[in-house]
């Protein structure tokens, strides 16, 4: 919604960081439940990865949000966009995998393919992370230097969402490898 832009944009980043605080104490909840546990669908370290990992990526989606407010921007370009629409579908993909993870074994071939198509859409937004800056380059730079430095990390830290969301992948199927 942020990238939406217009008038929307503040409130949509506060919302933002409000959900950041919130998966902040979901993320020490978890911490306190594994040490209660006797018994957990997979080994305490793993947990814990998966849980840095997941917190990692929406901390960098709330870097993202408060750098729009910093340079108080309003409109984003195409490539923008297209970022954050592979940032929402890796998250629905997150969102899907994780409940399959109590069950590991059963949900191997799933969790396999979920955490194939997180890599591939990671890949595709490097290549719209790319495309977006050349284009930013090519017209930023003739009308105003300072548009194409905070394009240029707003995309960066778009990117490094998509990245935290490879990682949260990245650990998912690291942890199917050793159960399987």
């Amino acid at each position: 919604a942020i990238v939406d832009g217009g008038k929307g944009v503040a409130a949509n980043c506060k919302r933002l960081s409000a959900q950041e605080e919130e998966a902040d104490a979901i993320s020490y909840e978890v911490m306190q439940a594994i040490r209660r546990s006797f018994i957990t669908p997979f080994d305490r370290s793993d947990i814990k990865a998966l849980s840095v990992a997941l917190d990692d990526a929406i901390d960098q989606m709330n870097k993202t949000a408060k750098t729009v407010m910093l340079y108080d921007v309003t409109k984003f370009t195409p490539n923008m966009k297209a970022m954050a629409d592979k940032i929402i579908v890796m998250s629905d993909l997150i969102v899907e995998g994780l409940p399959l993870m109590r069950r590991v074994g059963a949900h191997s071939a799933r969790l396999h393919t979920l955490t194939g198509e997180l890599t591939r859409l990671e890949g595709e937004s490097d290549t719209l992370n790319e495309e977006g800056l050349r284009a930013l380059f090519k017209g930023a730079t003739k009308a105003n230097a300072l548009d194409f430095i905070i394009g240029s990390e707003l995309y960066d830290h778009l990117e490094k969402v998509c990245d935290r969301f490879e990682d949260v992948a990245h650990v998912m199927n690291d942890i199917v490898i050793e159960h399987v």
